[in-house]
């Protein structure tokens, strides 16, 4: 009778943002399944925290354009999807941006409660190119799980110029996983599990 060790995991890699772990021995087979849950788990379960509206003075509609403001409102939007943060409030929490220019507006400008952290603030938002520009915004950060589209965050009664946008609260960016085989005393078909996590830096895979 084989005298079979309980699958270990073993961190192989590990940074900020990426992780490299090995679970072994695992019966023929069950690699696969594993993998596949472990996978789903981390894409679709774990919370985060995004900007789930936002609104600019002066503005409308995301298709508005800005005086002395390079990007338009949409595009403006799409960068401010690219914030990482983390929050420690259950509840929305506001952070707003005040700036003049000329300059380059980036995450950095963005005033944030203390319950609330700005993971990339070096983050591009947009430019101002002119002394006569001025962006003023207050964005709504609320915590999820996985992807919510826009039409989803538009909340009821929500005022005119309250830009709902589509929030990807996964704080894990890409999971994959691959199978190899590993030996289990006389036997060579056994399961080692390799599994890599990439995050947006707003937790760490380990």
């Amino acid at each position: 009778m084989i005298d079979i060790a309980p699958p270990q995991v073993k961190s192989i890699e590990n940074s900020s943002t990426y992780g490299k772990f090995e679970i072994e021995p695992l019966e023929p087979g069950f690699g696969t399944t594993l993998g596949n849950a472990l996978r789903r788990v981390l894409l679709s379960t774990l919370k985060g925290a995004a900007v789930t509206s936002v609104s600019i003075e002066g503005v409308a509609h995301e298709f508005s354009s800005i005086p002395f403001v390079k990007e338009d409102v949409t595009e403006i939007i799409l960068n401010l999807k690219g914030l990482n943060l983390i929050s420690y409030s259950e509840d929305p929490v506001r952070l707003t941006l005040d700036v003049t220019g000329p300059r380059e507006v980036k995450a950095s400008d963005i005033q944030a409660p203390s319950d609330v952290e700005i993971v990339n603030p070096e983050l591009y938002i947009c430019t101002l190119d002119s002394n006569k520009g001025r962006l003023r915004m207050e964005l709504t950060v609320e915590r999820g799980k996985g992807y919510v589209p826009a039409e989803r965050n538009k909340k009821e009664g929500q005022p005119i110029g309250v830009i709902p946008i589509d929030a990807i609260f996964s704080p894990v960016v890409k999971a994959n996983f691959l199978i190899e085989k590993t030996r289990v005393g006389q036997e060579t078909d056994w399961d080692k599990l390799i599994l890599e996590v990439w995050t947006d830096g707003t937790i760490v895979p380990d």
